[in-house]
């Protein structure tokens, strides 16, 4: 029988003993929204403790101050003005905007590691906010947002990508918003989608010019031209760009090897929209796939196109017995995109479904 919310305790017959009151649900405190990517931080501080906040009224009015709570449920914050000193509550129908000032930081990492810079490449895009008050649009960059009962929660990526800013839009503050596409989705549109485009390319991959790193790069949706700028303005210029990059934690050591192939010609293919021909996939065991990143795409004649990261990869392949009448063929995909793609066939086939063989090491760097 199901516990009901009471009002009162419980009796028991022929019981002196009274038990107390017992809830369906725990309630949950209200928390406010975390980054929607995977970033690892130091945890904000509760709600209710006062945070250095920002508020956007009507007519371009901004007042810095400090946020001594948040209630979700009243539609209302505590905010004092540092020009009145005086606590008052703020409904949320009195302002248009409100940035957390102070940021989320990334969390401790290794000696001599760097910080862990946001996914901006793959996350910020721009933002437009709406509203049928005669108001101006509130625009800005965010990566990614969530959107509740309250309204909107956005996050800017501030001091270099490594920290970011919380910002919430009321919803009586809107009636509509719209957001940009990403360097990574921009990119993502010259990525090959097909087999006749992927033979295409792999045939006149010898003729294709020699990019410069910072256009593969961008090629690849790893960068975005903002970052390419600053890593160039900095005074180490004998160091080289992508080796700028990877020490700034913008890219890893593999996102930039597979840069350096996509300079030399190699073809880019987007595993979320290319027909994965299952029988060729199939040909490469889903241990040796796991352990060489590497997902047979299809076949033509005796060659055999296989997506990696690097092209070196397929060197121990094509040693092995098994692919003796192939010639490997190299096709880059992003590691990120190969790991999901083999979780997927396995995620399909029943057969697959054991511990050893399910990947769980996309975050690695090898």
């Amino acid at each position: 029988m199901p516990l009901s919310a009471v009002t009162a305790a419980v009796s028991v017959p022929n019981s002196p003993l009274t038990f107390p009151v017992l809830d369906d649900e725990l309630a949950v405190p209200w928390q406010w929204p975390e980054p929607p990517f995977d970033w690892r931080h130091v945890a904000p501080p509760d709600l209710g403790s006062p945070q250095a906040c920002r508020i956007d009224a009507a007519r371009g009015v901004s007042v810095d101050g400090t946020m001594l709570g948040f209630d979700a449920g009243a539609s209302s914050l505590r905010f004092e003005s540092p020009t009145t000193g005086k606590p008052g509550t703020l409904f949320f129908k009195r302002f248009r905007r409100l940035t957390l000032t102070v940021p989320l930081v990334p969390s401790s990492h290794a000696a001599g590691a760097p910080l862990e810079a946001v996914p901006a490449a793959q996350q910020e895009r721009d933002y437009q906010i709406g509203s049928d008050d005669g108001e101006p649009e509130l625009t800005g960059r965010t990566l990614g947002h969530i959107e509740t009962e309250e309204g909107l929660f956005l996050f800017t990526a501030v001091e270099g990508e490594r920290s970011v800013l919380r910002v919430f839009i009321p919803r009586c503050a809107y009636s509509s918003r719209s957001f940009g596409r990403s360097a990574q989705e921009i990119a993502s549109e010259r990525w090959i989608a097909s087999p006749v485009e992927l033979l295409r390319a792999i045939e006149h991959q010898r003729s294709m010019p020699v990019h410069r790193i910072g256009q593969s790069l961008v090629d690849l949706g790893l960068v975005t031209p903002n970052q390419i700028e600053r890593a160039l303005g900095q005074s180490e210029s004998d160091v080289p760009l992508g080796e700028r990059l990877v020490a700034m934690g913008i890219i890893t050591r593999a996102d930039l090897q597979t840069a350096l192939a996509h300079k030399m010609g190699y073809p880019l293919v987007d595993l979320a929209k290319f027909p994965i021909d299952p029988a060729v996939s199939a040909l490469l065991p889903r241990d040796l796939a796991l352990r060489y990143k590497a997902l047979p795409l299809m076949s033509d004649q005796n060659r055999l196109i296989v997506a990696v990261d690097r092209p070196q990869r397929l060197v121990k392949l094509q040693a092995l017995s098994k692919f003796s009448k192939y010639k490997l063929v190299a096709a880059l995909a992003s590691k990120h995109q190969i790991m999901l793609a083999l979780a997927l066939q396995m995620q399909r086939d029943p057969w697959l479904h054991t511990v050893a063989a399910r990947p769980g090491f996309f975050a690695t760097t090898v």
